[in-house]
């Protein structure tokens, strides 16, 4: 089953970098042959073809190749639904999930991908959020001092605060579930690459 999940990956790699299987041949240095009978399911690469060609495709072979990792479709949910816990625990929705990613990207498989993933949202959210209530703050705190129409920037902000932190939880919860039901889109939106 792994090597199924692994060969799809090299041909969906393959295609998303725009090369033909000749092509990443050519660049693997590897036989055409060879490429074309991993993709179809009908060779196992040795280890050092596979080094040729994740280095061929920018990418690690840990990233293909899922050595000794298991399927857990639980800690991928329950990672997703700790982001939550901002709720109680300040920045725990970048603490916790980074425990779980730095405990176990190299035991369950995708929770490496899924995490940076999730990880890089939640840097981002974390600072739209802060930022979105500090300047809510800061136009209330101007209000005070007779200006009355920043009275509706700062409701506005406010409003605006309120719904980020209902977005990240409705997502939290929607990409549980999906995680649970074997959905193939199960991943927060990559923003921005501050975590690889």
């Amino acid at each position: 089953m792994n090597y199924e999940r692994n060969r799809k990956k090299i041909k969906e790699l393959r295609k998303r970098k725009g090369l033909s299987q000749e092509e990443l041949a050519e660049k693997a240095k590897v036989n055409l042959r060879t490429i074309q009978r991993i993709e179809n399911g009908e060779n196992k690469p040795s280890g050092n073809t596979i080094k040729l060609i994740c280095a061929a495709l920018d990418t690690l072979p840990e990233k293909i190749i899922n050595y000794g990792k298991i399927e857990d479709v639980k800690i991928l949910s329950l990672m997703h639904l700790s982001v939550i816990t901002y709720l109680v625990i300040p920045i725990g929705n970048i603490l916790i999930p980074l425990i779980f990613w730095i405990s176990k990207k190299d035991k369950i498989v995708d929770l490496d991908n899924k995490g940076t993933r999730l990880l890089n949202f939640q840097i981002v959210w974390t600072v739209l959020t802060t930022l979105t209530l500090f300047l809510s703050l800061l136009t209330a705190t101007l209000e005070i001092s007779s200006k009355p129409e920043y009275a509706i920037v700062s409701y506005s902000l406010l409003v605006l605060f309120i719904a980020l932190n209902i977005l990240n939880i409705v997502f939290a919860i929607i990409i549980s579930i999906r995680i649970k039901g074997k959905n193939r889109c199960t991943s927060y939106p990559n923003l921005i690459k501050l975590i690889k």
